[in-house]
C-alpha cells in the first residue's frame, strides 16, 4: 500500500494528536517521509520548498483555517492529496472545504480501523469521507438539489464517465475502458463539473451515488 504515498504533510496544532497522525500514517505507509506543521504559515512554507502526495489537514490552526492551505496546495501543488482531518462536521464546514479543493473529510474520532480503510482508499484514488460525513452531503444535496431531475442532464456518456471517476479511475484509465481519447474524457469531466455545480471527484462520488451510479 505504500508504493503511491512516498511524501506526506501532516498538518495539526494539538501535538498529541499529531503524534497520533504520524504513527497512523507510518502503519499504513511505513516507507513514506512524514513531515509535520503545526500551523498554516508553516504548512504553506513547507509546500513550497517540497513535493507531497499527501496532505493530512486540520480546519482550525492558530493561525488561520486549513481552507488557506487547501487554496494553496492547489496553486503551487496541483497533485498532492489533501484530506481534512477534523472534530467539524457541520454543513458548512464540509461543503466549503470540498468546494476549497480537499480530495476528502475524515472526523478525528473516527475508529482506527476505520482510519486505515480511508488511507487503503486513498492509494486507490476513491474519495475517502467518514460515513458520519457522506450521510450530511447526501442529506445536504438532497436539500439543495434543483427542483429538475439532474439525471436528465447529463448525456449517457457523461453518466459513464461519472460513474468511473467516482470509483477512483483516473483520466487514461476512462479513456481506455471507453475507447476515447484522454482529451475528450477531459472535456467530459470538465462538463459533468458544470452542469452538476462540482469541482472535485468527492463530490462526484456523492452525486453519482446519489443518482444510483454506484
Amino acid at each position: 500500500m505504500s508504493e503511491e504515498i512516498r511524501n506526506i504533510l501532516i498538518i495539526e496544532d494539538n501535538a498529541e494528536m499529531r503524534a497520533n497522525l504520524v504513527e497512523l500514517v507510518h502503519s499504513c505507509f511505513p516507507t513514506a517521509e512524514v513531515t509535520e506543521a503545526g500551523t498554516i504559515h508553516a504548512a504553506k512554507t513547507t509546500l513550497r520548498k517540497s513535493t507531497f502526495d499527501l496532505a493530512l489537514v486540520d480546519l482550525n490552526l492558530p493561525d488561520g483555517e486549513g481552507h488557506e492551505f487547501l487554496r494553496e496546495s492547489a496553486r503551487v501543488s496541483p497533485d498532492t492529496i489533501c484530506i481534512i482531518v477534523t472534530v467539524m462536521a457541520t454543513d458548512a464546514a464540509v461543503v466549503s472545504a470540498l468546494a476549497a479543493g480537499a480530495s476528502g473529510y475524515l472526523l478525528k474520532t473516527d475508529p482506527p480501523a476505520l482510519w486505515k480503510l480511508h488511507m487503503e482508499q486513498i492509494i486507490t484514488g476513491v474519495p475517502v469521507l467518514s460515513p458520519s460525513i457522506a450521510r450530511r452531503i447526501m442529506e445536504h444535496f438532497r436539500r439543495t438539489a434543483p427542483a429538475f431531475d439532474t439525471d436528465e442532464r447529463l448525456t449517457a456518456r457523461e453518466s459513464e464517465v461519472l460513474s468511473l471517476i467516482a470509483r477512483g479511475l483516473r483520466i487514461p484509465e476512462v479513456s481506455d475502458q471507453i475507447g476515447v481519447a484522454d482529451s475528450t474524457v477531459a472535456t467530459h469531466i470538465k462538463n459533468i463539473y458544470r452542469k452538476l455545480g462540482i469541482s472535485n471527484r468527492a463530490e462526484a462520488a456523492i452525486h453519482a451515488a446519489r443518482l444510483g451510479l454506484l
